[in-house]
């Protein structure tokens, strides 16, 4: 609170204006009784008002000091507006204080900035302060949005507005144009380096993972209806061949090419498996053509085919009370019970050196998979490929599970079907995203040396108390 001391005496006549001598009762010039001079007005304390914020209502404290009188013992108050950037309002109407909101403070009129900015636990700041003894201003400060966000306006910090990106590091600060935080710096991953999917009753989450440059995975979810109006769920994955030239762009050509031709089959009534055959067929085609859209004739380049963008593709496909899984490469398929004392199953079977070494009786698992060689691919999606060999199957589960749908960057680190059972969370069947999003975790969490891809179709049925009908293609 500030007051302003008035003179004790007066320099000239009220009436003529004629200097004064100190001590003077009456005018010499006029003779005006000086002892009638009314007394100056009582000053009146200063008072801390906040302008209304958008979205909030005023609160806070009044005026500073004690003893401070309210608006209600002193008479109604005109109360001035304060000078806010980009506001036309009112100023809040007089009879009583208006108290600025816990955290809100007024800012100098000629300092940068709106006039209002968050300071958590900054009370509200009386007058202007130019020399008068009122309290001077703080220097505007810049909020830390992890903890006046929060403090100030805690609705704000949970529901920010539409069209913001949070930083994925400190999940507090806004991400600029240039891709970083305005928090903590942070540079963002590209829109590939983390895909996160959920539709339905089917989730996918990709990751460009902890060593690789690109994320070269790709993947689709869809869901559709057969001609009966029941339901079909699918999923691709595809990891493309990082020896290729472009592999995540035929990663993502295979994925786009056969979503779309499952969602056009399934609903004229192809069987299943026969659309995840065709599946296949439609995105070999589309990867292929990327051999050629480089506008480079083959005959001046010898070597085209030898670097031509490849991937592999993985894929699952839920309907009628069946599952039909696809593949050509070494991506894979599980089968994860719901209740977790029955076995699970790997459903896919790897085109892969470690594979044909196992298939031909030269090395057991343990010796194939031990080998620097494990992993060379023998068969993929691409112009180079030897020869196309779609591989079908189809299953009838009596039981209600889980179908993980993943690449290599995930299984290197859960090889076997137990050790993949292992890892998925006991709740993925209810929360299919999340629980991609731990198995992705555990990839990461293991050094993330490959990209890391992994879709998640819960499958419903009653229990049925028969075995699983089972078909290879």
């Amino acid at each position: 609170m500030s007051q302003m001391h008035q003179e004790t005496a007066l320099s000239r006549c009220p009436n003529c204006e004629e200097p004064l001598e100190s001590g003077d009762l009456f005018c010499g010039a006029c003779g005006y009784d000086l002892s009638v001079v009314p007394a100056p007005p009582e000053d009146h304390p200063t008072i801390a008002m906040a302008v209304p914020v958008e979205g909030g209502a005023p609160g806070g404290t009044a005026a500073s000091g004690p003893g401070a009188p309210t608006a209600a013992a002193s008479g109604s108050v005109e109360w001035a507006a304060y000078p806010v950037a980009g506001r036309s309002e009112p100023p809040a109407p007089g009879g009583a204080p208006v108290h600025a909101p816990a955290g809100v403070r007024f800012d100098r009129p000629n300092a940068s900035g709106p006039g209002l900015s968050s300071d958590s636990g900054a009370a509200p700041v009386s007058g202007q302060g130019s020399g008068s003894g009122d309290f001077e201003l703080a220097a505007p400060v810049a909020p830390d949005p992890r903890t006046s966000a929060g403090a100030a306006f805690p609705e704000a910090a949970l529901t920010p507005p539409d069209g913001t990106k949070l930083c994925v590091a400190c999940r507090a600060g806004h991400v600029d144009p240039d891709g970083y935080c305005e928090n903590c710096g942070h540079a963002q991953p590209r829109e590939r380096d983390h895909m996160e999917q959920e539709l339905g009753s089917v989730a996918a989450v990709s990751d460009r993972g902890l060593r690789h440059h690109r994320n070269e995975d790709s993947f689709a979810v869809s869901t559709t209806a057969l001609p009966d109006g029941s339901p079909a769920v699918v999923a691709i994955v595809c990891d493309g061949v990082s020896s290729a030239s472009r592999p995540d762009e035929a990663s993502a050509a295979a994925a786009i090419a056969a979503n779309e031709s499952l969602l056009e089959s399934l609903p004229r009534g192809a069987h299943p498996q026969q659309a995840m055959h065709e599946a296949i067929v439609a995105a070999a085609e589309s990867v292929n053509s990327l051999a050629h859209d480089d506008g480079r004739a083959q005959e001046h380049d010898p070597h085209h085919h030898q670097n031509a963008p490849a991937c592999t593709l993985v894929g699952a496909v839920m309907a009628a009370g069946l599952l039909v899984v696809g593949w050509v490469g070494d991506s894979r398929v599980y089968w994860v019970p719901d209740d977790r004392t029955t076995p699970p199953a790997r459903l896919t079977e790897d085109d892969s050196w470690a594979a044909q070494m196992v298939a031909t009786g030269l090395m057991n698992e343990a010796e194939a998979y031990a080998d620097e060689r494990a992993h060379a691919i023998t068969g993929w999606l691409g112009a180079d490929a030897y020869e196309l060999e779609p591989h079908t199957a189809s299953f009838k589960p009596d039981r209600p599970g889980l179908v993980v749908v993943c690449t290599d960057g995930l299984w290197n680190y859960a090889e076997s079907a137990a050790e993949m059972a292992a890892v998925v969370p006991p709740d993925a069947h209810e929360r299919p995203l999340h629980g991609a999003q731990v198995l992705v975790g555990h990839a990461l969490d293991g050094g993330g040396h490959d990209n890391v891809t992994v879709a998640l179709l819960p499958f419903a049925v009653p229990p049925q108390g028969a075995g699983s009908a089972y078909s290879t293609a």
